[in-house]
């Protein structure tokens, strides 16, 4: 049986992969980063309840767009004169 929330989960998988991009310029470096998105999606990988599905990926969803401002906010920050 496929999974009605498959197409979540893989949208929210090449997000992540963004946040490898903007792992580079993390003070504790890209591997570091790489590892820590690696472990959160293994962590879960065996998780088959719909609505703790839904929930894991509101609050992946929620982890991206914070992680996107701190880096975004940091740019500016480092962009004044």
């Amino acid at each position: 049986m496929a999974n009605p929330l498959r197409a979540e989960l893989v949208q929210l998988y090449k997000t992540e992969h963004t946040l490898l991009f903007h792992g580079r310029e993390y003070p504790k470096g890209a591997e570091y980063s790489r590892d820590r998105l690696r472990a959160a999606f293994a962590k879960n990988k065996d998780v088959s309840d719909p609505e703790k599905i839904k929930d894991l990926i509101s609050r992946g969803e929620f982890v991206v767009k914070e992680l996107e401002a701190l880096y975004y906010l940091r740019k500016y920050r480092a962009s004044e004169p």
